[in-house]
């Protein structure tokens, strides 16, 4: 470390004071609490968080180590060490779960999670790339009464799950379930993604449930303010 003279970087009242208390002494004097670690300035070590927490969660869903190596072009020794690392643990992995989703929310990813779900629920087509066009705004997972969602055409439920009753009384395994994924566009409300889940919901007489709000464009972005801004309740992780 190269020594400076405390005169030359320290102005003149500020190095008389310091000269009374530590006059021919060396003095270190540690970076402050705002210096950044290696990668923040850049971003680049938020980037490389976001990637191995993408690679743990598609390797936790299915895909090989052979597939994630080919697809991000890293060695197969790369893959399992990002895979492996017990000095990175993880409690961001992703899970098709309302409680996920809030988790996500919470740390400012809840962009990454609607992806991960669009991903990994066979729901990847047409409708959902759709969804991730233009850069939207991602709002949620609040509570949203399906009463404001358009109509949709009748669909047979997938399966039977507990929720939300007429009464608003919540079942034990709500937040086991995914959320809706939601477009506001034009003043309206749309569910273009989850026909067979929102078509359930409708069927247990559920009155609304935990919802990721799709915003696009400014004129959407401002409308929603103004009408349902501070209006729709937000899940809370608990």
């Amino acid at each position: 470390m190269k020594y400076e003279n405390a005169r030359d970087v320290l102005p003149e009242e500020l190095f008389l004071e310091v000269q009374k208390y530590a006059s021919g002494k060396m003095l270190y004097f540690p970076a402050g609490e705002d210096k950044r670690g290696w990668g923040e300035a850049s971003g680049y070590r938020e980037q490389l968080l976001k990637r191995n927490r993408m690679i743990r969660n598609k390797y936790a869903h299915g895909t090989t180590v052979s597939e994630l190596a080919d697809e991000y072009y890293l060695s197969l020794d790369s893959i399992k060490k990002i895979i492996y690392s017990k000095r990175t643990p993880d409690s961001l992995a992703y899970y098709p779960t309302v409680a996920s989703a809030v988790h996500y929310a919470s740390a400012g990813l809840i962009e990454e999670w609607v992806q991960c779900y669009l991903l990994f629920s066979n729901k990847a087509g047409t409708k959902s790339k759709q969804i991730l066009e233009g850069g939207p705004l991602f709002f949620g997972v609040v509570k949203l009464p399906l009463r404001l969602i358009q109509p949709i055409e009748s669909i047979e439920p997938i399966e039977d799950i507990k929720g939300e009753q007429a009464d608003g009384s919540k079942g034990d395994d709500l937040l086991q379930q995914p959320p809706l994924l939601i477009q506001y566009e034009a003043g309206k409300f749309f569910c273009t993604v989850q026909q067979d889940l929102l078509s359930l919901l409708k069927g247990r007489k559920i009155n609304a449930y935990p919802s990721i709000i799709v915003l696009k464009g400014n004129a959407d972005f401002k409308r929603y303010n103004n009408h349902f801004g501070n209006v729709f309740f937000y899940v809370k992780e608990k």
